[in-house]
């Protein structure tokens, strides 16, 4: 009891005797605060006190596209905290494959009668992708925030890291190591934060030859095919729009017989977990995800709360991480 007492009142940011006064239905407690100590318990995986199974907390859809990638993880830690923290309890939504779609999600959501959805990644990404799903959420004018770029003309508040900011401190960090040749490694023709980054990489570099820039899906094994025909082109820097993406080029340039960063620099993007502790340790460009998902929390709530929030995309500044995949070019 002493355990879940201080769980809750860590995860809520509350004291343990205000935990307990919501326990044992004492007064003296807010309404918010009380339904925030609720929506922690269910979070934290704990019963509600039988007088308590009563009351419904508010339900709030998080759907992404995969738990693979650790940046995922990393948004639905910060998300789901900061809705329990606001008596709201998220629900995990993660698409597999062959498994649940979106469109399924959302229909699983609606029926449970959910407050609002957070998107953390999918379909609204892709131009060519089905899209009905978020006119529906629109038309039940259900609260939606997407975080990273989304298609226009859906209609919702966003909140991204800034694509073109990212790109720019990539190419210029491996530019300014000597690195004429280089190519990049993003997600497929008509993901919007690939395109985003494309167009950045254009500006900057001013010629970029069609050749070295590299589709794929994103996963290590993505990573690894697309930047292996990079370097048959004779590229010396990568830059990659995943850190899983990253990887993949480390262990291309190696089965090639190539060494990280001596003959070939490797930057990934998002400054996953764990990636200062690969072999090299990742130069990566940081997404600022503490910040991006309490502000996708607070526009949810916003809307939520009946204030109507503009479909306008917060842009957050990324900060490039520099660390061992990356070197002077080589020589030769």
């Amino acid at each position: 009891m002493t355990r879940r007492l201080a769980e809750v009142a860590k995860k809520v940011g509350v004291s343990e005797a205000t935990v307990s006064r919501v326990l044992n239905g004492k007064p003296g407690v807010s309404e918010a605060t009380r339904q925030a100590v609720l929506s922690a318990l269910d979070v934290l995986g704990y019963e509600r006190p039988t007088q308590l199974r009563g009351d419904r907390a508010r339900l709030v859809g998080l759907v992404l596209p995969e738990l693979q990638n650790p940046i995922f993880p990393a948004f639905a830690e910060v998300i789901g905290g900061a809705l329990a923290q606001l008596g709201l309890t998220p629900v995990l939504c993660t698409q597999t494959k062959g498994g649940v779609s979106e469109a399924d999600y959302v229909d699983l959501l609606l029926q449970q009668q959910v407050s609002g959805v957070v998107f953390a990644g999918g379909l609204f990404a892709q131009a060519d992708a089905a899209h009905e799903h978020y006119r529906l959420l629109a038309r039940r004018n259900i609260p939606v925030v997407l975080l990273n770029a989304a298609i226009e003309h859906l209609g919702f508040p966003g909140v991204s890291c800034d694509d073109a900011v990212a790109m720019e401190q990539a190419w210029r960090h491996l530019a300014s190591l000597g690195h004429e040749r280089i190519g990049l490694v993003l997600g497929p023709g008509d993901h919007m934060p690939s395109a985003r980054k494309l167009a950045a990489a254009r500006a900057v570099a001013g010629d970029l030859p069609e050749e070295f820039v590299a589709r794929a899906i994103f996963s290590i094994e993505g990573g690894h095919a697309a930047a292996s025909r990079l370097i048959d082109q004779g590229v010396t820097g990568i830059i990659c729009a995943s850190d899983p993406l990253a990887l993949g080029a480390i262990r291309a340039a190696r089965r090639k017989g190539l060494g990280v960063p001596s003959r070939v620099s490797v930057v990934g993007y998002d400054d996953s977990a764990f990636m200062n502790c690969t072999e090299p340790p990742l130069t990566t460009v940081r997404q600022p995800i503490e910040a991006m998902g309490r502000a996708a929390v607070e526009l949810l709530n916003t809307q939520i709360g009946g204030v109507s929030v503009p479909a306008e995309e917060l842009l957050f500044e990324p900060e490039l991480v520099v660390r061992g995949s990356t070197a002077q070019a080589p020589r030769d």
